[in-house]
């Protein structure tokens, strides 16, 4: 175990780095939609598989990869998804088709699940209490400079050296950590009796990709056709299944148990809503910003980067102000704040105003760096401390969902007002020249500024029922004056 604490920095360094790729890949993606739809000669539809199909597979495999880490061995697993994920993304490289592509994208999130399952628990058996926090919160601040580097370098190597560059540029920084996981990282205790949800695993997968199926399929197959109604009907018995399983089963992927605290429930219908509003954003923006106003990748990178960098200069003071003012006070008040950025982002115009589009996503960066720690906070401190890991774990997924969700649903509010077709001719560029181009160009404008405004009503619903929560609090806070009284 000495040997261990003593190469604790160089752990960290590790699992940081880790972190940064994949986050980094998740967002390197979303700036490179376009032309991938364009090298490939793919629909939207299909092109936002290659962004979901990620998250997915992350989202599904998160909680079991937890649980395999205490079965087979922490090193093990974060080994192996170090490796399926260097795999992955070199395929997704040198594939050749919309098929393959989202096949590869299924491997690579599922190696990012199996790594990010036990970075976290590393970091907490690595480090002494003493250091915790400030391991913590470097690694925290690493997704936040992915969310950085993502775009302005993703757009830099699309416009210099194709889509392709964007997979193959992190595969050295994979080999880097796989190699230093091997020397520096000691295997922890396996546990053989550690049983696996295998049907709740399988339930919830199914029942998450035919939802995503039904949403981002029904506008073109037809919301009343039987293909539609039947892969909706299947959906829902999915669901059934998995939370009657959930409830009986011993060791569940999912502890509904959890849900009776009144505070930890609310607080995943807010992380779902905030997670739908909010991570719209960058694909929405992204389209805005090459398939409206023509920008490069590289150019719409540099504008995007408004949407993290106030964030990482105020992590270190964000979480001082939750700690003293309280988390259900600054969850609401960043909440406020989200709603007027992503409003004024409901008024984009098809001529470039750099103010008009870099104001908002300040003030919702800004708002974020507020909101997403006290719902963070909320949500955890809600239940026992001897639950955290449980709920931790539901909580990522809940957000994970939510990420997926938003960009299906982002793709699905520009269709209800442009055909999929005229969309993705439009994301890709074709026709612009031609005499509709105009009209085309209009209509993705009108509907995208529609998209924020729908979004808008998620954050609506989370600022409601923090509002609930804050009432609450206070409600008790003073049962518990007069009960002291």
């Amino acid at each position: 175990m000495t040997n261990f604490k003593s190469h604790k920095w160089s752990i960290l360094l590790v699992v940081t780095l880790v972190s940064f790729i994949t986050n980094l890949d998740s967002t390197i993606v979303i700036i490179g939609l376009p032309k991938m739809m364009e090298g490939l000669n793919i629909s939207v539809t299909s092109g936002l598989w290659i962004i979901t199909g990620y998250i997915i597979a992350s989202t599904v495999l998160i909680l079991p990869a937890g649980k395999w880490a205490d079965t087979v061995g922490t090193k093990r697993i974060f080994m192996l998804g170090l490796i399926i994920f260097a795999v992955g993304t070199i395929l997704c490289g040198i594939s050749n088709s919309a098929l393959t592509l989202n096949i590869y994208r299924l491997i690579q999130g599922s190696g990012a699940a199996l790594a990010m399952a036990t970075a976290t628990p590393t970091i907490i058996k690595t480090f002494p209490s003493s250091q915790l926090g400030l391991a913590l919160s470097i690694n925290a601040t690493s997704w936040i400079i992915g969310a950085i580097v993502g775009p302005v370098a993703g757009g830099a190597l699309i416009s210099s050296f194709g889509w392709r560059s964007i997979f193959f540029i992190t595969v050295p920084f994979v080999l880097l950590c796989i190699i230093g996981a091997f020397l520096v990282m000691k295997e922890t205790k396996s546990n053989i009796n550690q049983k696996n949800d295998w049907i709740g695993i399988l339930t919830f997968s199914l029942g998450l990709i035919l939802t995503m199926i039904v949403l981002s399929e029904g506008q073109s197959l037809g919301w009343l056709s039987y293909k539609t109604l039947g892969l909706f009907i299947i959906a829902i018995l999915l669901w059934i299944v998995f939370i009657i399983t959930e409830l009986r089963v011993e060791n569940p992927l999912f502890n509904f148990n959890l849900l009776s605290y009144r505070n930890y429930s609310i607080g995943l219908v807010i992380t779902l809503c905030y997670c739908i509003a909010y991570f719209s954003l960058p694909l929405l923006l992204s389209i805005y910003l090459q398939s409206v106003l023509h920008l490069s990748p590289t150019m719409s990178g540099l504008l995007m980067i408004s949407l993290s960098v106030p964030q990482l200069v105020l992590g270190p003071f964000a979480g001082r102000l939750v700690d003293y003012i309280g988390s259900i006070k600054t969850l609401t008040f960043g909440i406020i704040f989200l709603i007027i950025g992503i409003f004024f982002l409901g008024n984009l115009g098809g001529e470039l105003s750099i103010s008009a589009i870099v104001t908002p996503l300040i003030l919702l960066s800004i708002a974020n760096g507020f909101a997403w720690p006290s719902l963070a906070k909320t949500v955890l401190s809600a239940v026992p401390k001897e639950q955290a890991g449980s709920a931790s774990g539901m909580h990522y997924t809940i957000m994970n969902v939510g990420k997926a969700l938003s960009q299906t649903l982002a793709i699905l509010t520009i269709e209800a007002i442009i055909p999929a077709d005229v969309v993705s001719k439009a994301i890709i560029g074709i026709g612009i020249g031609n005499l509709n181009s105009i009209n085309i160009s209009g209509n993705l404008v009108n509907s995208i500024d529609s998209s924020f405004r729908f979004f808008t009503i998620f954050f609506v619903i989370s600022l409601m029922l923090s509002l609930i929560l804050l009432y609450s609090k206070k409600k008790n806070n003073a049962e518990e004056i007069l009960g002291g009284v």
